[in-house]
């Protein structure tokens, strides 16, 4: 099984737990006006690699990945969902952890056939860091040309699937550190029994000069990069959001158990 490979990293440190050996497949829908791989977005760009091709370099390095893995993201792994399959599967029989970096747009919980190619991949899948760019489904579409319906119905997939998730949520001046949006992801991730971390990253500038190697307008040159200090605060709003819901589902459940 081939899949479309952007590149390679092979010393990956946030990328999941432990080191990492990190795949960047090609090919995303997202258009993310703070995107610093614009260049994984075309699904025709990128190198053919085969399963065995991945698996044979991960092994030759296996000394450096203890209590790491592979981890692949892009671009957006679950458009080449038939060859991340096949890598994990292979993976699993060599004993290495996997995880899924992934903002889950590919997901529609209308398409049974693309739910059941799921099925078989959370059986070999160890860990999922889910980016939910923004909560509020009007505002995701102004982020990103898409909408968040099915990235939500995707967190509610993987808890019923019983596969650990990290959040991951990108703070962007004047996009996404409203208060109130942050307040409602953490409520919304807070009903996810399968929810092991959250990360909030501060938004920076980096991608400028990539944008401007490959010849392309970088959206946000004229936002300001997001301080390491406000990072925390708003990450404490989420928190915030995250204990409100819980307390809401203890309390169903004493109710519950009084009738």
């Amino acid at each position: 099984m081939k899949g479309k490979i952007h590149s390679i990293e092979s010393f990956g440190t946030v990328d999941g737990p432990g080191v990492r050996y990190v795949v960047f497949v090609q090919g995303c829908p997202m258009r993310c006006l703070y995107c610093h791989n614009p260049d994984t977005w075309p699904m025709n760009g990128g190198k053919e690699m085969e399963v065995s091709e991945i698996i044979d370099d991960f092994e030759k390095k296996r000394g450096f990945y203890k209590g790491g893995g592979i981890t692949v993201t892009g671009g957006e792994p679950l458009m080449q969902i038939d060859f991340l399959t096949a890598l994990f599967e292979e993976a699993k029989r060599h004993d290495i952890h996997t995880c899924i970096d992934t903002s889950g747009i590919a997901f529609k919980p209308e398409n049974a056939e693309f739910v059941k190619k799921c099925d078989r991949l959370m059986k070999v899948t160890n860990l999922i860091m889910l980016d939910i760019k923004h909560i509020d489904p009007e505002k995701h579409k102004e982020l990103t040309s898409q909408p968040n319906d099915g990235i939500l119905a995707f967190a509610k997939y993987t808890e019923s699937k019983n596969v650990p998730i990290w959040i991951r949520h990108v703070v962007v001046p004047g996009i996404t550190d409203d208060d109130k949006y942050l307040y409602d992801l953490g409520y919304f991730i807070g009903g996810l029994s399968n929810l092991k971390a959250l990360d909030v990253l501060p938004y920076h500038t980096m991608g400028k000069v990539k944008y401007e190697n490959l010849g392309m307008d970088y959206p946000l040159k004229d936002t300001p990069e997001m301080d390491k200090s406000v990072a925390i605060e708003k990450k404490k709003v989420i928190l915030k959001g995250i204990k409100a819901r819980r307390r809401e589902i203890k309390d169903e459940g004493k109710a519950s158990k009084s009738v």
